[in-house]
């Protein structure tokens, strides 16, 4: 099912023995764009502590009382190793995560099953260096300025994930600066290049081609006939027929 960040942030995390926090923020591997870690900030239970929550540990979300239950006891949660939000995440700390967790390592072959198995392969025989997993926090890019094949068109305001392999399928872009009111879908297989120096994501697309594109209500669920027109419209192979 298609999601909303914005949507899941503020769901709380419900553990085996009881509520841990809330979703704070994702952090996303830039090279697959596929989230890695829900942030959860724990508020008064651990005061000032934000812990991160592989999607392995999470079971299906309940959007009726916005909770997320997570395959975890409060102790496991306490007693994991502590995370600087503000800094980088190392690999050597993700290790560690995982290892007093028990999860398996996406950047190494495991367990995995379904569609987390596939996300996993995928990252698997690529270059990646040691110590640089390459995650970025879906708070500081959804600031990002988007800039189209002639001009500017708005700003990163949301992400649109699968959550059956966490993902990222879309960026939602605020364009009200040039188009008042108005939000749209761009496919990452629209994004030229994301630099993340200038915090700048250029697409493949014009602004009239963007003007007339199917807009986007994020106050209604994304169906699947809508996405179909979205991919028609932009000349995108869905997938199953690339």
């Amino acid at each position: 099912m298609l999601r909303s960040v914005k949507e899941l942030h503020g769901y709380r995390i419900h553990a085996k023995d009881g509520d841990i926090g809330k979703v704070d923020e994702f952090f996303f591997d830039d090279k697959y764009w596929v989230v890695r870690y829900l942030v959860v900030d724990t508020g008064e239970w651990i005061l000032g502590r934000k812990v991160l929550i592989s999607p392995v540990a999470l079971g299906h979300p309940d959007k009726e009382k916005s909770i997320f239950p997570v395959d975890l006891t409060r102790e496991q949660i306490k007693t994991s190793p502590t995370t600087d939000t503000d800094k980088p995440v190392a690999r050597q700390h993700e290790h560690d995560l995982h290892d007093h967790y028990g999860w398996p390592a996406y950047w190494e072959p495991g367990p995995l099953s379904g569609e987390l198995a596939i996300a996993q392969a995928e990252y698997m025989g690529q270059d990646e260096k040691e110590g640089d997993p390459h995650l970025r926090s879906t708070s500081i890019v959804a600031k990002y300025h988007v800039h189209a094949t002639d001009g500017m068109i708005g700003h990163v305001d949301d992400f649109i994930i699968d959550d059956e392999n966490w993902a990222i399928k879309y960026i939602v872009v605020d364009t009200h600066n040039w188009l008042p009111g108005r939000k749209v879908l761009i496919s990452l297989k629209l994004i030229e290049n994301l630099n993340w120096a200038e915090s700048i994501a250029y697409i493949k697309l014009t602004r009239e081609s963007i003007k007339n594109g199917p807009e986007f209500d994020p106050s209604s669920p994304i169906s699947e006939d809508y996405e179909n027109k979205l991919l028609d419209y932009y000349g995108i192979e869905k997938k199953g027929q690339e």
